[in-house]
């Protein structure tokens, strides 16, 4: 539903908070400028919330009596049944927070808005409508998940440190592997199948680095497709996963192949939040939370 704004009322602080499985990330307004967002980890959703506004809240001198309102979203704002503090609180939509946020973000006015977490999701957002148009179940926790099996660590960094020495010619096949002469439109070193090659000599090094590998090619493959059905060259990539530093090496090669933009801005794995409290500011649909 939709809220009339209370006209001739101090301006005070909107606060879009996105409350993840393991992070809460939060975001405040305020005179319309974005306060510098925050994140905090707890496996508990309540606790994760109350923890980041807390510290946002500390950080900012910020009081109960200056936050005119609260915007959840995430798979924990589920959780939140009540307002927060006793202030106004709404309930936003997640892809409808993707799609603000990243639109806000990378300051376009129309994109394809990937949202790469624990699993994909995928919306077309321009600033008449946000549409989510699909997803896959590749994303962060199946790199964790295949890295328990395959290297016993549970631990993303230790990932990311491994595949630093990895070398991805023990791992996935190549065009070059198959084919002697050039294909038109594929580089030599353009990935045929991703662990296509597997060596007995291939290290955990190399899986680390063949399993990023993957996961990045297959969100940035499905991005690509979404971008030629729907016409959208401009692709924004938000999510704690955009923030890898293997990101911008594979989707540039991505775009490049498939003339597709592809845009990490700055604070992507924020989008979320920054989409909720913009929910409010827009005037767009939410749930108020009685």
């Amino acid at each position: 539903m939709k809220e009339e704004k209370k006209e001739g009322s101090a301006i005070s602080v909107i606060i879009g908070i996105d409350i993840g499985g393991s992070l809460t990330k939060i975001v405040g307004f305020k005179d319309g400028a974005a306060q510098t967002p925050r994140m905090v980890k707890a496996t508990d959703p309540i606790a994760s919330l109350f923890g980041a506004l807390g510290k946002f809240m500390d950080e900012n001198c910020l009081e109960i009596s200056g936050i005119e309102r609260i915007m959840i979203t995430g798979v924990g704002a589920s959780f939140i049944t009540k307002p927060i503090y006793g202030l106004q609180t709404g309930r936003v939509d997640e892809f409808l927070s993707n799609g603000l946020g990243g639109l806000y973000l990378s300051a376009l006015n129309r994109a394809i808005i990937v949202s790469m977490g624990t699993g994909t999701a995928i919306v077309r957002a321009d600033r008449d409508a946000i549409e989510h148009i699909g997803g896959t179940g590749i994303g962060g926790g199946t790199i964790l998940g295949l890295s328990s099996r395959m290297l016993n660590v549970r631990d993303m960094n230790l990932v990311i440190e491994l595949a630093k020495k990895g070398d991805l010619s023990n791992i996935d096949l190549m065009v070059k592997d198959i084919s002697k002469e050039e294909i038109p439109g594929l580089a030599p070193d353009a990935t045929a199948s991703n662990f296509g090659k597997i060596s007995d000599i291939a290290s955990k090094n190399d899986i680390a680095l063949g399993m990023l590998n993957f996961v990045l090619q297959t969100i940035g493959t499905l991005a690509i497709f979404a971008s030629q059905r729907y016409e959208v060259k401009d692709a924004v990539l938000i999510g704690r996963l955009s923030t890898l530093s293997y990101c911008g090496d594979i989707f540039d090669r991505l775009g490049k192949l498939y003339d597709v933009n592809f845009i990490i801005p700055t604070y992507s794995e924020f989008a979320t939040a920054f989409g909720a409290a913009l929910a409010y500011n827009k005037n767009s649909d939410y749930s108020p939370i009685l």
